[in-house]
């Protein structure tokens, strides 16, 4: 285990590219590449050296006509990546040559996506409470099911046979896979739950609500094990770092929240100008990417999104 140097020493970079705000950010299954997709209807494709502190790259994946909402990678392909947009597509891009490779028209405004564990299907969720599984190989949809309840957001656990969704009446729907059969409703918050972020150890998963709160479960017995209580806003976004042991969220709080996983308690807090929409730590080192609603001082949106955990600025 590398020696983990005290948050409180770190430092936040810049990036900027996007015309308009960012709504997500995620690392690649090695945690040499992060995507960015923003309202200004493109991705791009960032190669982040956690040592170097040259000008990075980027390249932007164009195509989409309308905001893109959710982008993940292929967690078996560095190079694959997905992305959900409101222009009602979904489009699997090679991030080498930024062409997109395979794309499906859905029937609704996509704003959720996530890939099972070991890259074979693709789950969509969009503002019509629709839920769609793809067959990433052939990018055709295999399953579809409409709920009668706000759905925000999705994952699998790490072994592909559980699904689980958030929603707004404050539950976390659990469903057998591939089935889809319903197995358990959790009763997890009093007002919606808008997150949840599974433990890269497998022993957790965790769930961002509307009161403020991160609930920390244990997977195997579905039972909440404790809560995290620093923000005071609805949480927005939530990740764990790699060894499991932090966990960030997010909200319309002016902090990032970082919290040890064992103890519950707050440990670091990374000061930000705006809500945040998403934060995600790196697969392999204590990298923390993050963006939100940035203006700049004529309030427009700024573009731009930031990673925590360089050892200078």
């Amino acid at each position: 285990m590398e020696e983990t140097i005290p948050f409180k020493t770190l430092h936040s970079r810049e990036y900027q590219g996007h015309k308009k705000k960012v709504h997500s950010v995620a690392w690649n299954c090695t945690g040499t590449k992060l995507a960015s997709g923003s309202v200004d209807q493109t991705a791009r494709i960032w190669q982040i050296e956690p040592h170097s502190h040259g000008k990075v790259k980027d390249i932007e994946l164009k195509g989409h006509t309308d905001s893109v909402d959710q982008l993940c990678w292929d967690p078996k392909h560095a190079d694959l990546i997905a992305t959900a947009s409101g222009d009602k597509t979904v489009r699997l891009w090679d991030a080498r040559s930024g062409k997109c490779s395979q794309q499906a028209e859905l029937s609704g405004e996509n704003i959720n996506i996530t890939y099972k564990p070991d890259g074979t299907h693709v789950a969509v969720g969009n503002r019509d409470d629709e839920l769609t599984i793809l067959d990433v190989r052939k990018f055709k949809p295999i399953h579809k099911r409409k709920f009668n309840y706000e759905v925000n957001e999705i994952a699998w656990n790490m072994t592909g046979d559980m699904f689980f969704l958030t929603t707004g009446n404050g539950t976390v729907e659990v469903l057998a896979y591939p089935s889809l059969r319903a197995v358990d409703t959790l009763m997890a918050h009093t007002a919606g739950c808008y997150c949840i972020a599974i433990d890269p150890l497998g022993r957790y998963f965790a769930v961002g609500s509307a009161d403020s709160l991160v609930s920390l479960w244990d997977i195997k017995d579905m039972l909440c094990v404790r809560t995290f209580t620093k923000l005071e806003w609805p949480v927005r976004t939530i990740s764990f770092n790699h060894t499991g042991e932090y966990i960030a969220s997010a909200s319309e709080d002016l902090f990032i929240d970082i919290s040890n996983v064992q103890t519950g308690r707050s440990v670091h807090q990374i000061p930000c100008r705006a809500a945040m929409n998403s934060v995600e730590w790196n697969p392999k080192y204590n990298l923390l990417a993050y963006a939100g609603d940035d203006k700049n001082k004529y309030q427009a949106d700024e573009g731009v999104f930031r990673i925590f955990g360089f050892e200078s600025a």
